[in-house]
């Protein structure tokens, strides 16, 4: 019974090799098809590779016989093309909320889609261990409970942790747990973040997923369906620099005209630009007045400068007197 079940699954032994060996640089004899299924237990002969070849092609596979040396057969079509799992591995190993072990595992699963000749050239692993990295392990399992949470119409309740000089973990408001109605998952400067109603204070708010810890979805529905609803995400994550809150108000800046693509690349192409004294624009944005924010200006030198309101002039120029006391 075992050897006619492995029988059974020939067709698919035959699927699985075109896929992770061939390509048109390497393409498998009938003889290395035949050899592989003797490895794996199953005994076949040419007439019956010939007509699961046919099979697969009914089924949609592009297996090609390439007549030319190197002879043999092909899958020429595959889900993804070399420079599109470059470009998600490039994503993954760039992605902070992806832990050094996940990132290595992800690549792994990724070359897998690519062609033998193929997949040393995509695993290029020697550049993760240079990355800053999640130490959270359990992010993976953050996010199915979040998504849970979300198509249930459940809230969730979890405890929020950060890390002291030592490197433990210290858990927010002295353990008390947060209890919040999930809304989006977002990812943003290079971080997982769930975006959430907070029943407490009656307003949107962020947190890092990688910094969730015990998340448990909760019977009880989720509340302010009305805002949840009314979230635009890319306003809401320009406005909040780094996903840091702060008051939210309208600032104009003004930038050095070289600057424009940046303003464009942090505010989007909606912004509008004003002319402003030679060589400069300004810019009218609702961001979060926070440290980061005005940080962001500070980095910019003296091609960026606020000009209004007045606020948010004075929180620079107080910022600017504290960096100054430092050194």
């Amino acid at each position: 019974m075992a050897k006619f079940a492995r029988q059974k699954q020939k067709i698919l032994y035959v699927k699985e090799l075109l896929e992770k060996e061939s390509d048109s640089q390497s393409p498998l004899s009938m003889e290395e098809i035949l050899d592989y299924l003797d490895s794996q237990g199953i005994s076949a002969e040419r007439k019956s590779i010939y007509d699961d070849l046919d099979a697969l092609r009914d089924f949609g596979l592009e297996i090609v016989y390439q007549k030319r040396s190197p002879k043999g057969y092909y899958l020429k079509s595959r889900p993804f093309e070399t420079a599109e799992l470059k470009l998600l591995i490039d994503a993954v190993e760039a992605s902070k909320f992806i832990t050094e072990k996940k990132t290595m595992e992800l690549i792994e699963k990724l070359s897998a889609f690519g062609a033998r000749n193929k997949r040393r050239l995509i695993k290029r692993q020697v550049f993760v261990r240079d990355r800053i990295k999640s130490m959270n392990e359990s992010i993976y399992h953050n996010v199915d409970r979040i998504h849970e949470a979300i198509s249930c119409n459940r809230r969730i309740t979890f405890s929020y942790f950060s890390y002291d000089v030592t490197k433990k973990k210290i858990l927010r408001r002295d353990g008390k747990r947060y209890d919040i109605s999930p809304a989006i998952l977002c990812w943003s400067d290079e971080n997982y973040y769930l975006i959430a109603y907070d029943h407490e204070a009656e307003m949107i708010k962020h947190y890092r997923v990688d910094k969730m810890t015990d998340i448990t979805v909760e019977e009880t529905p989720r509340l302010g369906q009305d805002v949840i609803a009314s979230i635009d995400v890319p306003n809401y994550t320009q406005r909040n620099f780094s996903m840091f809150s702060g008051e939210e108000i309208y600032v104009t800046i003004e930038f050095a005209n070289d600057l424009a693509g940046v303003v464009i690349d942090r505010f989007g192409k909606n912004i509008h630009f004003f002319p402003s004294r030679e060589g400069f624009f300004e810019a009218r944005v609702k961001v979060a007045l926070s440290p980061f924010f005005l940080g962001w200006i500070t980095a910019l030198g003296e091609k960026a400068r606020i000009v209004r309101p007045e606020e948010a002039v004075h929180e620079m120029k107080e910022l600017l007197k504290t960096v100054i006391k430092n050194y």
